[in-house]
């Protein structure tokens, strides 16, 4: 069993007399992506700042790397890496030096616990930025200062790292490189990830596992097919044979699409295997959740 990075229990956040966490229990563990998703409202944001120390809670128990996050150390904040969603300081700095300070930074706290800053050069171009690296940030464009701003959460090695909308400007290419970063980060580096997007396909390439927040509550939490199989329950198989289309709803899908072969062979063409998308699944989640009123 892997190590448990953060553990949320009965977590509540009250502004006033209006509840906007009520009861959210989910847990992380280490090199896992764990994808934190919700309509606009849902309480994702006050849930990242709690688990990140900046901001008290109201009720219920939190650990952040066996830590209360409203009582972390210096030491505890270098070992979590936070990616926000704009990076808007220090733009005379140029990218490669404002990247070798902060590293600096870090460097102070490297211990038997805490990983040493990557080295810069590898680390801007793990981002993308290489033909920048000499440039001022200030005149970076949109997608380049995302691509700072990632730099700048992951420059300390964290081990636990907070991705807030992390691609948002990247071309399609950045966003491929970036999508291999984070699986570089969890798989090889044993990095946690807690990623928060409204980019439901982004979610399903990179999680592991997905915890689903509507009205202050965690309505899902599971893996993209554990969700898929709670909602739709079967897969669509179609393909084609003596020119006639077929389609057949199923359980298992990999165990008929065998069947099919095997009783038929070459004859078979143009397979496709439908399952529900994560989009299909989160769609119903929601809407499951706004009938039976839950937070209300």
């Amino acid at each position: 069993m892997r190590d448990v990075v953060l553990e949320v229990e009965g977590l509540g956040m009250r502004y006033g007399t209006r509840d906007v966490l009520r009861e959210v229990t989910f847990r992380a563990h280490q090199g896992e992506v764990l994808a934190l998703l919700g309509p606009n409202g849902a309480g994702k944001t006050t849930t990242i700042e709690i688990l990140e120390g900046f901001r008290m809670r109201s009720a219920g128990r939190v650990t952040v790397l066996g830590t209360d996050p409203a009582h972390g150390s210096e030491r505890w904040r270098a070992r979590v890496g936070v990616v926000l969603q704009s990076w808007r300081d220090h733009g005379r700095w140029r990218v490669r030096e404002l990247l070798a300070h902060l590293g600096s930074c870090y460097a102070c706290y490297s211990t038997d616990t805490v990983t040493r800053p990557w080295d810069v050069d590898e680390l801007v171009a793990a981002v993308g930025l290489t033909e920048q690296a000499s440039s001022a940030v200030g005149t970076l464009s949109g997608g380049q200062r995302r691509r700072l701003d990632v730099a700048v959460g992951i420059v300390g090695r964290p081990e636990l790292l907070f991705l807030d909308e992390p691609t948002t400007g990247f071309d399609p290419r950045a966003r491929r490189e970036f999508h291999e970063l984070v699986a570089r980060l969890a798989d090889r580096d044993a990095t946690t990830i807690l990623l928060t997007t409204h980019d439901l396909d982004e979610a399903e390439k990179l999680a592991h596992r997905i915890v689903i927040l509507d009205r202050g509550r965690v309505v899902a939490d599971g893996t993209a097919a554990e969700l898929a199989r709670r909602i739709a329950g079967e897969d669509e198989v179609r393909w084609r044979r003596d020119g006639r289309s077929f389609s057949r709803s199923t359980t298992d899908s990999t165990g008929f699409a065998f069947d099919l072969f095997r009783r038929h062979g070459t004859t078979v063409s143009e397979l496709e295997i439908r399952r529900a998308s994560l989009e299909d699944t989160y769609l119903a989640l929601v809407r499951q959740a706004e009938a039976a009123g839950v937070g209300r």
